[in-house]
């Protein structure tokens, strides 16, 4: 019996370690089938080329063997090529970067479908999902560099670690980033703890969010500029692209090849292009350097149709300074979106940031924009051979500060004239809207009896006295501010913080002033102590609106009708004398 219920003790215990086992095991098969994906579609491509070319070099091997070879190219893999003319091993190190984007975004999936919960299913943890992953398409990936290592392409096994490693691992912590939620903080335990503090306060989230957001439209804008210098220029030389494409192939099916690898490679072209407008330029050979200024050197370049873009030999003109537009047009969109954050349209001027946070966050946002453009152009260039070709493309370690350089000096001053522009005194159309607590409850009050002249004055001498703060809107708005002097904003009752009221008539006395409701401490409408009239407030239309008032405030307690007036009262109170009343209350006379 003891040992029956001991068995039965360790079920659920046994049950959960099970469950936990099944979910690593089912994650380590998404990474699986997620490398399987992406070389099986890009497998079939290549095999489909193959099988259309009219003259093949090697059977269906060396084929498959190219095309995962190909496939690590696509993780930044280095490639070599045996076959060369002059029987010296030539790498290719240029990494097509449209076809990064299946890899990564294969992993990055099936690192989320692993670590987002789903009924039914065990699921593991942030750290078990992750790893289980990444371990699964990492074995794919061993098995395609071996496999690769007789083809036409073998891989770099240097480079399998990094930074194909990094690339995978990279993917799936970012998948595994987006099923928590894409959650800002907490760091780690093993962070420092000033770290740990600066990540737990809202205000400091909201500003790292900010500047990184700034500092990827910034990248997004040098990658869209320099697109747009490269198609300008293959625009002007369209007959020389037009020949080296037709020079690379005669038949269809070739041509059907260099049309998809000249696809592949625009990315890297629009990055070509972002270099060329930030001043570094790139490389074309060991021997030249193509920047604004202009083309020195002999450039040694094979016959492909996106070189046709390479500018002309020569000191550069006018129209090749024209690309600086560029780095201008970023550094103009990371101070735009940060003036956005800093003086926001649906909030009131008092929540705008300081000069000092906004200079600090664009600067965050320079280095993001300068960091991503280093990790960009890094992978967007590479040798494509030995002796001339060893340099080719953009030099990472120049275009990276250059674009720090470019965002920081035209896009800090760009921000803090943003940021005052959008917080100008003068009523603008998208500040119109942004209204103060206080001015929805006066809007809403009744305008039973409008405020009189006496009225208003009564109520600035009554703020003056109070050190009430004078409203931003106030002097366009044209009207005094009814609001805003409270003891429960300015935190005392009057000057010096002193509990006696301030003397002088109360701000909505009753000689016209409109009635309101009466809120709690530091509410709208809120006084501490209230005086006596000193004008006729038996008449009817004001016992009607403070009767409606207080129904108002009520909350539907009170009855529809007013209370029912005795007679003696009502000719007291129409002969405008004291009432008498017989417990000696503050009515009664003397």
């Amino acid at each position: 019996m003891g040992r029956v219920t001991q068995m039965t003790q360790r079920g659920p215990k046994a049950t959960a370690e099970r469950n936990r086992t099944l979910a690593l095991a089912s994650a380590l098969v998404r990474g699986a089938i997620a490398a399987g994906l992406g070389l099986g579609s890009l497998t079939v491509v290549v095999m489909v080329l193959w099988i259309s070319s009219p003259y093949p070099d090697s059977g269906p091997g060396g084929a498959l063997r190219a095309a995962a070879g190909v496939w690590l190219l696509a993780h930044g893999s280095g490639l070599v090529r045996p076959d060369t003319l002059s029987g010296v091993p030539a790498p290719v190190g240029m990494v097509p970067l449209l076809l990064v984007l299946g890899p990564v975004w294969l992993a990055h999936r099936a690192a989320r479908d692993a670590a987002e919960p789903e009924e039914g299913r065990p699921r593991p943890s942030q750290a078990g999902a992750f790893c289980a992953v990444t371990a699964g398409y990492l074995l794919v990936v061993s098995g395609a560099a071996a496999y690769a290592r007789g083809g036409p392409l073998r891989p770099d096994p240097d480079t399998l670690v990094f930074p194909v490693a990094l690339v995978v691992a990279g993917a799936a912590a970012a998948g595994v980033w987006s099923a928590a939620g894409r959650p800002f903080g907490p760091l780690p335990s093993w962070s420092p703890p000033a770290l740990q503090e600066a990540f737990a306060r809202t205000l400091f989230r909201d500003r790292a969010g900010t500047a990184c957001r700034s500092a990827a439209v910034g990248v997004m804008v040098l990658l869209g500029g320099g697109a747009l210098l490269v198609a300008v220029a293959l625009g002007r030389n369209a007959t020389v692209a037009q020949d080296a494409f037709l020079a690379l192939a005669g038949d269809w099916s070739g041509r059907v090849a260099v049309l998809l690898l000249a696809a592949s490679l625009v990315p890297n072209a629009a990055l070509w292009g972002a270099a060329y407008g930030l001043g570094p330029g790139f490389s074309l050979g060991t021997g030249a350097t193509a920047t604004p200024l202009g083309l020195d050197g002999t450039p040694t370049v094979p016959h492909f149709p996106l070189l046709a873009a390479i500018p002309d030999q020569g000191p550069g003109t006018l129209l090749n300074g024209a690309a600086l537009v560029v780095p201008v047009a970023a550094a103009l969109a990371v101070a735009w979106f940060t003036a956005r954050r800093a003086a926001p349209a649906d909030a009131p001027r008092a929540q705008a940031w300081s000069p000092r946070e906004t200079v600090l966050v664009t600067l965050l946002a320079a280095l993001g924009c300068g960091a991503g453009t280093v990790l960009l152009t890094a992978v967007a260039g590479g040798p494509l051979g030995t002796g001339a070709l060893s340099a080719f493309g953009p030099v990472w370690w120049l275009t990276g500060p250059a674009a720090l350089a470019w965002t920081a000096v035209v896009g800090v001053p760009a921000a803090l004239l943003l940021r005052l522009w959008r917080l100008r005194t003068p009523g603008w159309a998208w500040r119109r809207g942004v209204r103060d607590a206080r001015d929805v409850a006066e809007e809403e009050l009744p305008a039973t009896a409008p405020a009189t002249a006496p009225a208003k004055a009564a109520e600035e001498e009554t703020a003056a006295v109070a050190g009430r703060p004078r409203r931003w809107w106030e002097p366009w708005r044209g009207r005094g501010g009814t609001g805003g002097g409270t003891q429960g904003e300015s935190g005392g009752a009057g000057p010096g913080g002193s509990a006696t009221p301030a003397p002088g008539p109360a701000p909505e006395a009753a000689s016209g002033a409109r009635p309101g409701p009466v809120a709690g401490r530091g509410g709208v409408g809120f006084e501490p102590y209230d005086f006596l009239p000193t004008d006729p407030w038996h008449e009817k239309e004001f016992r009607e609106a403070r009767w409606a008032s207080l129904k108002r405030v009520s909350g539907g307690l009170m009855a529809d009708f007013p209370a029912d007036v005795p007679a003696e009262l009502s000719a007291d109170l129409a002969a405008d004398r004291p009432v008498a009343e017989p417990d000696g209350g503050p009515g009664t006379t003397s």
